[in-house]
């Protein structure tokens, strides 16, 4: 009886656990242990399945018999999609494809943009390179996306979503660039640019070819120009704001040469522009003990070395403000030669200020005489102030700065300036200002991710349009240690460097004594 008790016991185990596992087939559920549940699927995400009114599908080409982590990939992969299914009401649907060896999938997939790449499989304990697909493509009516290679699927949900924002969405929104006055092209800016146009319209706007800036432009951004603005340029981003526009303003006050190991104030005559805003760049440069590193060449005898060195004029802000969709969920950007923003005239214009990025508690600033050499000789005065604003946004309506003055006109304008319908107080609406015009360009970020999700989200609230940026963010860059003091700092390098010997030592001893203490029980026993 007990052994029959005992197979019917086993039986009915492995009976539940099979059970268990046609249903996991069926109905699958996770439990997310992250800080930011970045493999939970998002509102903004639901909302945009939920909302299909059309099939969308999604062909992913994988190879079946890659090596383990790619097929890890494959698995979180149709675990993400078998979501978006869930939630889709039918509308959303994907497979699998194995090209394989079949030649006709093969050129299907090369057709959809999905190209071969190579990696390496151990077989018979031999490394050896093969051809493999690990794409997708997404098909709806007749628009198709793709995402050509799945490296990782980390931030997948976000190549997804937007995906599906940008082909179900009628009209694209517009984000305009402007130029003519020495600003940064768009190829200097290409991360930003291939963030922006998975879900924009990206477009140059140069004032010195239109007579206004075009209405139907979603967001203005105006980044880092070094020739002064002429005063109808100046009325016509006037205008566009008075109209109900949303303008981000990355602008510097300080020509920071690094070759010079000098900077000199830049005014671009935007200064009243902006006061008029309620928002002040300030002609200095910010200098935080959190900052990015740089290599230098130093002399040690008769040898050059190269060391890594703290360069305090590229501040690596992480004080953030949490209550804000923008910056809530990055974790540090770096700022090349940042200013100031001094919000003091906000209040008294009734407009809602709200600081978004801040440096550290220990930061200053230099003004007038501007030596930014990264070997320069520091004191703790230089840091003795804390939470210096870098970016804020500024909501509300807004009064021109031209109100009802005359507008210069120069040889430069080509036509004529309608002024007559011109507009003193703008419609409730919100402007972004940085006193950095270089984070966001590819040279300059030192390839920081949150540098371009702190620009995106910034355009992406600015477009209301905030959606997708939530999920963007979830997977964002390194996360920064704590500051602490120097003396904390000695005290954890002193414990690293007693604690592990005296551990080997007091086993060592430990040993010893257990080793004496047996041999004397054995020569009790006469052994």
């Amino acid at each position: 009886m007990n052994k029959s008790s005992m197979i019917i016991r086993i039986i009915l185990i492995l009976a539940i656990i099979i059970l268990f596992n046609i249903v996991g087939l069926k109905f699958f559920t996770r439990i997310d242990l992250t800080s930011d549940h970045i493999y939970t699927l998002s509102k903004a995400s639901k909302e945009l399945v939920k909302n299909l009114d059309d099939k969308f599908l999604v062909k992913a080409y994988f190879t079946s018999d890659l090596p383990p982590d790619y097929q890890n990939n494959r698995r979180d992969l149709r675990d993400l999609l078998d979501e978006y299914r869930a939630y889709a009401g039918g509308n959303f649907q994907y497979e699998f494809i194995d090209p394989g060896k079949k030649e006709d999938l093969e050129q299907e997939a090369q057709r959809y943009g999905i190209p071969p790449v190579q990696v390496q499989v151990l077989k018979e304990d031999k490394l050896q390179i093969e051809k493999a697909y690990m794409g997708m493509v997404f098909l709806y009516g007749d628009k198709q996306e793709r995402v050509p290679v799945i490296q990782s699927t980390l931030n997948m949900e976000y190549e997804i979503s937007s995906a599906v924002k940008k082909m179900t969405s009628k009209e694209l929104k517009k984000i305009g660039f402007i130029s003519g006055q020495g600003e940064p092209d768009l190829p200097k800016m290409s991360r930003l640019q291939e963030i922006l146009s998975k879900q924009y319209e990206v477009l140059p706007i140069d004032l010195s070819n239109t007579k206004a800036v075009p209405e139907d432009i979603a967001v203005l951004l105006i980044i880092a120009p070094s020739q002064p603005f002429k005063s109808w340029e100046k009325f016509l981003i006037d205008q566009y704001l008075m109209k109900g526009g949303k303008i981000a303003f990355f602008v510097n006050k300080v020509n920071a040469n690094l070759q010079t190991q000098y900077g000199q104030p830049l005014n671009v005559g935007l200064d009243d522009m902006l006061e008029s805003y309620g928002v002040r760049i300030n002609s200095d440069l910010v200098r935080d003990i959190s900052c990015a590193y740089v290599t230098v060449q130093q002399q040690a005898g008769y040898m050059v070395i190269q060391n890594q060195v703290p360069f305090y004029y590229l501040p690596r802000a992480s004080e953030f403000e949490k209550s804000s969709p923008i910056v809530k969920d990055l974790s540090s950007v770096v700022f090349f030669f940042a200013s100031s923003v001094d919000t003091s005239l906000v209040r008294q214009k009734g407009l809602t200020p709200q600081v978004l990025v801040r440096t550290s508690n220990k930061s200053g600033r230099q003004e007038n005489v501007f030596i930014i050499s990264p070997t320069m000789q520091v004191t703790k005065e230089m840091f003795a102030e804390k939470g210096i604003p870098l970016v804020v946004s500024v909501e509300g309506s807004f009064a021109s700065v031209f109100g009802n003055k005359p507008i210069g006109v120069d040889s430069t304008f080509h036509g004529i300036l309608d002024t007559t319908k011109r507009l003193v107080t703008s419609k409730v609406t919100k402007i972004i200002v940085a006193g950095d015009g270089e984070f966001v360009q590819d040279q300059f970020s030192g390839g920081n991710k949150d540098n371009f999700l702190l620009a995106s989200n910034m355009i992406d609230w600015l477009a209301d349009d905030i959606g997708l940026a939530a999920i963007r963010s979830r997977e964002s860059g390194m996360k920064p240690l704590d500051e602490v003091s120097e003396g904390t700092k000695s005290w954890l390098k002193g414990i690293n460097l007693v604690i592990p010997p005296f551990i080997i030592i007091l086993i060592g001893i430990i040993r010893w004594r257990m080793r004496i203490s047996k041999r004397k029980k054995l020569e009790a026993r006469g052994l």
